[in-house]
C-alpha cells in the first residue's frame, strides 16, 4: 500500500530559492517522496520550482496533490489503480 508523503517546498531552500540549485531541490524531493507513494506538495515556493518538481515526480509518485490553505487539495495526477 502506498504511503502519504508531505513535501514542504519551503524546507528545500533557505531564504530564497535559486534557479541554479534546481537539480539539488529535485534530488531532495525525489529522496523524500520515494517510489510509488502519494505525494503532497505544500508550502511557499516559486512556481518554477513547483512545476519542475511536479514534472520530476511524474512516473515516480502514484498520486500527486498540491495542498494550499486557500484552495485545499488539488489533484495534479493520479495513477492509482484503486
Amino acid at each position: 500500500m502506498p504511503r502519504q508523503v508531505i513535501v514542504n517546498m519551503e524546507e528545500l531552500y533557505s531564504e530564497q530559492a535559486k534557479l541554479n540549485e534546481i537539480s539539488d531541490y529535485v534530488k531532495k524531493v525525489l529522496n523524500i517522496a520515494g517510489e510509488g507513494n502519494e505525494v503532497i506538495l505544500t508550502g511557499q515556493g516559486p512556481i518554477w520550482l513547483y512545476l519542475k518538481v511536479a514534472h520530476a515526480l511524474h512516473g515516480k509518485a502514484l498520486k500527486l496533490i498540491y495542498r494550499s490553505p486557500v484552495t485545499g487539495d488539488v489533484l495534479i495526477f493520479d495513477h492509482s489503480p484503486y
